[in-house]
């Protein structure tokens, strides 16, 4: 009864500062719109003109699709340390979400440049191509590297590269495309539309879903792959559906807001503290409560801070993010010292 007692109220912890993220977002700006109108505005009542614009056109849209982008970050992160069975695996740090942007900014420019438009799905199409060349090159790298350490390096050096072929291909984009394209690839929740969020939330949500039905595989998994196997579980298709998921949730993000960075490994260390469990029936929705709240928080300091000068995402993301991990890291020795 204690162990319920206490998911419940982690539950309604997460939901308290989801709920709260995202009515801060909406009503916090450099323009602040009252709690009443943003209500008015909801319901359909009558409101002012230039609140609706703001809430309807620019925060709403952006909340939503933020929250659904730091979910999917959370959960994919998740994932990866599942797989890797390493804890400071995520899309970031593997080089995933640099490959994924990598090929977007190609599909962007080489459109700008035939005065094309990519639809939302040819971005996601396009960042989960990039997402499993890496992921490609991080399990090929597995398969040679015995200490994880290593693995992690390697992705490193892999999303590093990645990135110095996004700057190229930025620097010799059109003028005129340049500072969109710049933001983009810092990471940025900027210029959502409805449009984007009706796609990120139909390919975050059924990923989402998907993993959570595999609660029960990843649980066997995680007590090691010999007890999966003596369980009936299939390791070999169970890796491939991890991955494939994994790149979904991670490329969704990358085709919209970019690359952004530490939330993949940062919030499932901290929901599991939250929680004191490491259950994938629970994780899994809590990683996405808790790296949606993480998210609007942190893009909320980041475009209010020195408003109306809006800083990417990620800066944001790593001051609170790279705390944890070296936090991880110092524990993680300390362990091993004591064994």
């Amino acid at each position: 009864m204690r162990k319920k007692s206490r998911y419940i109220a982690a539950f309604m912890i997460l939901m308290i500062l989801l709920g709260a993220a995202l009515a801060a977002n909406v009503c916090i700006g450099s323009v602040s719109v009252p709690v009443s109108q943003v209500w008015d505005i909801l319901m359909g009542e009558q409101a002012d003109e230039v609140y609706r614009n703001i809430v309807m056109q620019i925060r709403l849209p952006r909340a939503l699709g933020g929250a659904a982008m730091g979910g999917a970050l959370a959960l994919s992160g998740y994932l990866l340390q599942t797989f890797f069975h390493n804890p400071i695996a995520s899309p970031f740090t593997l080089g995933i979400s640099s490959g994924a942007k990598m090929v977007v900014a190609l599909a962007m420019v080489a459109a700008l440049g035939s005065s094309l438009q990519v639809s939302s799905w040819g971005l996601i199409a396009a960042a989960f191509a990039g997402a499993m060349i890496c992921m490609g090159f991080v399990i090929l790298m597995s398969r040679f590297v015995e200490q994880m350490s290593m693995l992690i390096v390697s992705g490193v050096m892999i999303g590093y590269i990645c990135s110095a072929v996004t700057d190229f291909v930025v620097t010799f984009a059109d003028d005129s495309d340049i500072v969109n394209l710049h933001n983009w690839s810092m990471g940025s929740f900027s210029g959502i539309t409805w449009d984007n969020v009706a796609v990120i939330w139909i390919v975050i949500f059924t990923a989402s879903v998907c993993v959570f039905l595999m609660s029960k595989p990843i649980s066997a998994y995680q007590m090691g792959e010999a007890y999966a196997k003596n369980m009936g579980l299939n390791i070999p298709l169970f890796r491939v559906l991890l991955v494939l998921l994994s790149s979904i949730l991670s490329a969704c993000v990358a085709a919209f807001a970019g690359p952004v960075s530490f939330v993949g490994i940062a919030v499932p260390h901290l929901t599991k503290r939250l929680f004191g469990t490491a259950k994938p029936i629970l994780m899994i929705p809590a990683c996405f409560l808790g790296g949606a709240s993480f998210c609007l928080g942190c893009d909320l300091l980041a475009r209010s801070l020195f408003a109306p000068t809006e800083l990417s995402i990620s800066t944001v993301t790593a001051v609170f993010g790279a705390p944890v991990v070296i936090v991880i890291m110092l524990k993680g020795k300390r362990e091993r010292t004591e064994s």
